[in-house]
C-alpha cells in the first residue's frame, strides 16, 4: 500500500501559506502605515524592515506561484507588480533623495494594493470559483463581489495590525506611542471583519453552517471563538500597557485562529467547492521526488530566517541606515 503523502503536503503548505501571511504580512503593513506616521518618523519605519527584508520576500516565492495556479493571471499580475512597485520604492528611497517624496507613496500604495489584493484572492477562494476539470473558466471580474471586498479591506487592518506590533517591538518613543494607538484601531476593525466573516460564510453555504452548528460538532469546535476571543481580550490589555513583544504574538494569534477557522470551514476542499485536496493532487511519485528537496531546504530557510532576526534584533534608531 502506498504511503498516502496528501496530509503532509497539506501541512507543510499550510505552514508555507501563515509563514508567508506573518512574515510578509508585518512589513506590508509597516508599509500601509508608513502613509500615515509623522514625517520625521518615515525613516526609522523603514529602517525596522530593511535588515529583513530581503528574507521576508522568500514566502513570496510560494505565494505568488500558487495563487497563478488558482486565479487569473490578469488579476494575480495586479498584486504581484504592486509588491515589485513597493520593492523598487524601498530601494530607491534610500539611493536617490530626490525621489524620496515618490517613493513614500509609491511604498504605501504598493502595499496596499497588494493586501487588498491578497485579501480579495482570500475572500474569492473562500466564496469558491468557477473551474472545469482542473482550468479556472470564470472572468476577471468575478473577484467583485461583497464578500470578496470585505475580506481586501480586513486583510488591510490585519496586516496594519501586525505592522503597529512590530513597531511597537522594534521602536520606542513617541512613534511607539503612535504605534499603539494605530494598533488599537487596527484591532476594532479587525474583530469587526472577524464577526462579519463568521456570521458571513455559514449564512452563505450550508455544509459550513453544518459543519460548524450542528451537534456534536458544536462542543468540538466551540473552543475556536473561546480561544479567538481571549486573544483579542489580552491583544487589546498588551496594546494598552507597556508590554512590547505580547502585541505582535496577539497579533499572530488572531491571525492563528483566523487561519484554524477558514481551514475547518473548507478542509477537505482545495478548490471550493469542488475538489478535495486528494483529487487535485499530483501522482505519488511526484509527491515524494518534490518531498525529498523540500524537506532539505525548509531547514534551511527556517534557520537563516532564525538568524536574521536574531542579528537584528533590539530598538532600532533614526541613525541606523540601510546597506
Amino acid at each position: 500500500m502506498a504511503l498516502d503523502l496528501v496530509p503532509v503536503w497539506t501541512t507543510l503548505l499550510a505552514l508555507a501559506v501563515f509563514h508567508y501571511v506573518v512574515f510578509d504580512g508585518f512589513d506590508l503593513g509597516v508599509g500601509i502605515l508608513h502613509g500615515f506616521v509623522p514625517e520625521n518618523a518615515r525613516a526609522i519605519v523603514m529602517n525596522s524592515v530593511a535588515p529583513i527584508w530581503n528574507g521576508n520576500a522568500t514566502w513570496l516565492v510560494f505565494g505568488g506561484l500558487g495563487l497563478l495556479a488558482a486565479f487569473p493571471l490578469a488579476f494575480v499580475l495586479i498584486m504581484l507588480l504592486a509588491l515589485v512597485f513597493r520593492g523598487v520604492a524601498f530601494e530607491f528611497r534610500f539611493r536617490n533623495p530626490e525621489l524620496r517624496r515618490f517613493c513614500v507613496r509609491a511604498f504605501f500604495y504598493g502595499s496596499a494594493i497588494a493586501t487588498f489584493a491578497q485579501g480579495v484572492v482570500l475572500g474569492t477562494f473562500i466564496q469558491g470559483f468557477k473551474v472545469d476539470g482542473r482550468h479556472f473558466t470564470g472572468t476577471s471580474f468575478d473577484w467583485v463581489t461583497p464578500f470578496a471586498l470585505l475580506t481586501g479591506i480586513a486583510l488591510m487592518f490585519g496586516y496594519s495590525l501586525l505592522g503597529a506590533s512590530w513597531l511597537i517591538l522594534k521602536t520606542e518613543g513617541d512613534l511607539q506611542r503612535w504605534a499603539r494607538r494605530a494598533g488599537r484601531v487596527c484591532l476594532i476593525a479587525v474583530l469587526v471583519a472577524i464577526v462579519a466573516v463568521s456570521i458571513w460564510t455559514p449564512i452563505s453555504n450550508a455544509e459550513i453552517a453544518r459543519r460548524w452548528f450542528t451537534w456534536p460538532d458544536i462542543a468540538f469546535l466551540a473552543p475556536v471563538p473561546i480561544i479567538t476571543a481571549l486573544i483579542a481580550a489580552g491583544e487589546w490589555y498588551a496594546l494598552t500597557r507597556q508590554q512590547e513583544l505580547t502585541p505582535f504574538l496577539g497579533a499572530v494569534g488572531l491571525f492563528s485562529m483566523s487561519f484554524i477557522g477558514i481551514a475547518i470551514s473548507l478542509w477537505p476542499m482545495i478548490v471550493p467547492f469542488h475538489y478535495t485536496l486528494w483529487q487535485a493532487a499530483s501522482s505519488a511519485s511526484t509527491q515524494a521526488f518534490l518531498l525529498i528537496g523540500t524537506l532539505f531546504l525548509l531547514p534551511v530557510i527556517l534557520m537563516y530566517t532564525a538568524w536574521s532576526y536574531w542579528v537584528f534584533r533590539g530598538k532600532v534608531h533614526g541613525e541606523v541606515g540601510y546597506h
